[in-house]
């Protein structure tokens, strides 16, 4: 799985600005065992370079996307992570092996559950899970190093943007919650502006938001 990734890197450099990962991104894929956060049912397909069903309508996503934004994140060792969209609990785990804090939100509570549960029982004390709706992002952890979206919005959240950091990275999927969106590098400038790069077509699930009581 490793190989291919690092081939995928070379292929896609060209449009992704990385034709090679960091070596510490890559260490954290080879590391953590992404059989744990699937169902039995699909763990014989764990190491393949492809997104999987999770259940409750969700997949965890292809391992050379889960790379791709990590590195794109150009996270450091004391760094505060927020990402928004738990689900299996794996690009978390990713990203725990790289910073000092990940804070993550599920909005779907099953899987937030389970991944709270995986996440603890496989050592990964530096990740707080949060079962709610990430759109409202973390505020009293913030402001955050880097933030992660891994779920489809036409435009990022103006509340996560206000919680990234002078001079912060943000990855994100924009675009169409149905079809395929654009995997977007937004940089926050220390005049609070933010420059945006577009990188590689992808295919997430749409941002889903939490429902206004009736």
């Amino acid at each position: 799985m490793v190989e291919e990734i690092a081939a995928m890197a070379r292929e896609t450099g060209a449009e992704t600005g990385r034709p090679r990962f960091g070596n510490a991104v890559m260490a954290a894929i080879g590391k953590v065992q992404r059989h744990r956060f699937v169902p039995a049912s699909v763990q014989g397909f764990a190491y393949d370079n492809r997104p999987l069903p999770i259940g409750e309508g969700q997949t965890i996503s292809q391992p050379y996307i889960v790379a791709l934004m990590t590195d794109l994140l150009d996270a450091k060792p004391n760094y505060t992570v927020l990402e928004i969209g738990t689900g299996s609990g794996y690009q978390a785990a990713v990203l725990a092996e790289l910073v000092a804090k990940v804070y993550t939100i599920e909005i779907v509570e099953p899987l937030g559950k389970r991944a709270a549960q995986l996440l603890g029982d496989l050592g990964y004390r530096n990740v707080n899970v949060r079962i709610g709706d990430g759109y409202k992002g973390w505020p009293e952890a913030a402001p955050f190093d880097s933030i992660i979206v891994t779920a489809a919005v036409a435009e990022p959240p103006k509340p996560l943007l206000d919680q990234l950091k002078a001079g912060g990275r943000m990855v994100i999927p924009i675009g169409a919650s149905a079809g395929v969106q654009d995997l977007v590098l937004l940089e926050k400038r220390p005049d609070g502006s933010v420059s945006t790069r577009r990188t590689l077509p992808v295919r997430f699930v749409p941002f889903t938001r939490e429902r206004a009581p009736r």
